[in-house]
C-alpha cells in the first residue's frame, strides 16, 4: 500500500512500465519501509470475501465467463502481495500494480509468477478494457479518488468489477474495543470495523450504484504478534519510538486485565477482524 500523486490518467501499451514512480513522503508512502513486516504480520482476506466481490464476474451467466475462461484480475495498490496470493488460487492471469519499490521487491520475491508491475491508480501501466476485475485491498482511502476511478473505469472491460476490501479489528466485540480505548491517544488510529470515510467511494458514472458487505473472521495471535502488526501500521510508523512504546505499553497492560486471553498454553488467542467489501459494475461504454 502508497501514497499516490495526482497524474493524469493515460492509454498506453504494457510495454511502457518502467518509469519512475516517485511521490514525495507522506504518511501512505511508509510502508516500503517495513515491507517484508508488512508481508509477514498484516492479515489476508477471507475466500468468502472474494467470493462476493467477484461474484458479477465469476458466476456462469455473467457476460464475462460467457466470453473467455479464466478472469483477468488485476491487484492494484498490491503492496507486498497480501490479496495478490489470493487472487492466483483463483485466475492463472493476475496482474499486481504498486507503486513503493520497497513494497513491489517483497511481491516479485513472495509471488515470481505474477506479472508486478510499477504503478499508481492514477497511472495503471493496462491497456483500456484489458482486465475483467480491479482489486484494492487496504488502499483505496490512500487514492487521488476522481482519478484514480477514471483510470480503473478504463482499464475495466463493460461489465468489470472494481471491488475495495479492508481488513479491520471487529470493534463490535467488547475487548477489542476495549484495547482500542486503552491505546487511544490523538495520533493512534488503527483499524477498526470499517466505519466513515473507508466505507465511501466518489461519485463513479462509470459504475453502477456500489454495493457492500462484511465478512467476519478471525486470526491467532500472541500479545507479541499483536504488537507486530501495529508496528505496520501508517500511524506507528509516522510516531517517535518514544510515543509507539508508550501505546504497546498501554495495549499490554490492558490485555493482561482479561482473563480470556492467552489461557491457551502458547499464549495465543483469537481477534476478531471484519473485511468491508464494496463493489461496483462497471457500465457498457458509450
Amino acid at each position: 500500500m502508497a501514497d499516490y500523486q495526482d497524474t493524469p490518467p493515460t492509454t498506453h501499451p504494457r510495454e511502457a512500465q518502467d518509469r519512475a514512480s516517485n511521490p514525495p513522503p507522506t504518511r501512505g508512502r511508509t510502508f516500503g519501509t517495513v515491507a517484508q513486516a508488512y508481508a509477514t504480520h498484516r492479515p489476508s482476506y477471507p475466500d468468502t470475501a472474494l467470493d462476493w466481490a467477484l461474484a458479477p464476474v465469476s458466476s456462469p451467466d455473467s457476460p464475462t465467463s460467457a466470453r473467455r475462461g479464466a478472469l483477468e484480475l488485476l491487484d492494484l495498490a498490491a503492496g507486498t502481495g497480501k490479496l495478490t496470493a489470493s487472487l492466483v488460487r483463483r485466475s492463472t492471469r493476475v496482474t499486481a500494480v504498486e507503486p513503493d519499490p520497497e513494497m513491489l521487491a517483497v511481491l516479485r520475491a513472495e509471488l515470481p509468477s505474477v506479472d508486478a508491475l510499477p504503478g499508481t491508480a492514477e497511472d495503471i501501466p493496462l491497456p483500456d478494457a484489458s482486465v475483467d476485475a480491479v482489486l484494492v485491498g487496504q488502499a483505496f482511502h490512500w487514492f487521488n479518488p476522481e482519478p484514480a476511478v477514471e483510470e480503473i473505469a478504463r482499464v475495466l472491460r463493460p461489465g468489470g468489477v472494481l471491488a475495495a476490501l479492508w481488513n479491520a479489528d471487529d470493534d463490535r466485540v467488547e475487548w477489542v474495543a476495549g484495547y482500542h480505548r486503552a491505546a487511544s491517544e490523538e495520533d493512534f488510529t488503527p483499524a477498526v470495523r470499517a466505519t466513515g470515510p473507508r466505507s465511501d467511494l466518489p461519485e463513479m458514472p462509470e459504475f453502477e450504484p456500489p454495493e457492500r458487505a462484511e465478512f467476519s473472521h478471525s486470526r491467532r495471535l500472541t500479545e507479541n504478534g499483536l504488537i507486530d502488526v501495529l508496528g505496520t501500521h501508517s500511524w506507528a510508523l509516522v510516531s517517535t519510538p518514544e510515543k509507539r512504546a508508550e501505546v504497546y505499553a498501554r495495549i499490554r497492560a490492558y490485555l493482561a486485565t482479561r482473563p480470556e486471553l492467552g489461557t491457551a498454553p502458547d499464549g495465543t488467542f483469537e481477534l476478531p477482524l471484519c473485511t468491508e467489501v464494496l463493489r461496483a459494475v462497471r457500465r457498457e461504454r458509450r
